[in-house]
């Protein structure tokens, strides 16, 4: 680790110590992990990670929070919810996030209270306010504790940081929650959701390690890192099975790869037009 990435660490190491006890949203993704294995080093027990097991949370992603979790030492609390109770997240408007994130919020300020902690933690890191991010917004309306900002940390410096820890995820693809596969204005239900999943999770197993199914209705557009375009066109057969075994009609795969946020460039198109 470079001189920069041990100054930062030893900033983030501070900021943490002076929240006095912290509840971290523990996604088991490498941003929340820092952050987790920080509070725990720092605050010991006055640390607690809190995953939400919901419709939008993979099985596998939740795997790896529990692995993580455990691995840190770290007390780990798992609190179940669906965000297909609340009719704002459902309808899936451009700030569903925000949405989203309001109701989590809540979850992390009844566990802060009921262990009398004094702050909650969310993984932003510097590089998150490039883009359009709504659930950034409902997080500074409440002005939670950003350790990661405060530390001047982005995302090209956490997998060198988390590595330095001995974090086993620090070179894990960056996730975010199924829902963000289907485009906006598109009704999200429990089917789409698992259906996104299971796919997902067959070419997770052919060995891909960034992967997005986005979900038209009856269309699935893949994306890949450049690198992995050729194992999808290498198994297109046995993809194009399993995809209508999902219920997809027409199987896609996006030249342009994987990029963050692919599904905000329609928002973009709206400006220009």
């Amino acid at each position: 680790m470079d001189k920069i990435n041990k100054s930062k660490l030893y900033k983030l190491r501070e900021v943490i110590r002076n929240s006095g006890s912290l509840v971290i949203a523990f996604s088991g993704g490498v941003d929340s992990s820092l952050i987790a294995k920080v509070a725990y080093d720092e605050l010991g027990e006055k640390s607690i990670a809190v995953t939400i097991e919901s419709d939008t949370l993979s099985g596998r992603e939740l795997d790896i929070a529990k692995r993580v979790a455990s691995e840190i030492g770290i007390d780990h609390k798992i609190v179940k919810h669906s965000e297909l109770d609340n009719d704002d997240f459902v309808k899936n408007p451009i700030d569903r996030c925000y949405h989203c994130k309001k109701e989590e919020m809540d979850i992390m300020k009844d566990v802060a209270s009921s262990r009398g902690f004094d702050s909650i933690a969310f993984g932003v890191n510097m590089s998150d306010f490039g883009e359009y991010r709504p659930g950034i917004n409902a997080l500074r309306e409440e002005d939670f504790f950003e350790p990661l900002v405060e530390a001047g940390i982005g995302k090209d410096e956490i997998p060198d940081i988390a590595a330095s820890l001995g974090l086993s995820n620090y070179d894990l693809p960056s996730t975010t929650c199924l829902a963000s596969r289907i485009p906006y204005g598109e009704t999200i239900t429990k089917k789409k959701l698992e259906r996104i999943e299971q796919g997902e999770n067959f070419l997770h197993n052919l060995g891909i390690k960034q992967v997005r199914v986005r979900n038209y209705n009856d269309i699935a557009r893949i994306e890949v890192d450049d690198n992995q375009i050729e194992i999808v066109v290498r198994n297109r057969k046995e993809i194009k099975k399993i995809f209508r075994e999902l219920g997809f009609i027409y199987v896609s795969l996006d030249l342009e790869g994987y990029r963050s946020g692919s599904m905000n460039e329609v928002l973009e198109e709206d400006k220009k037009g």
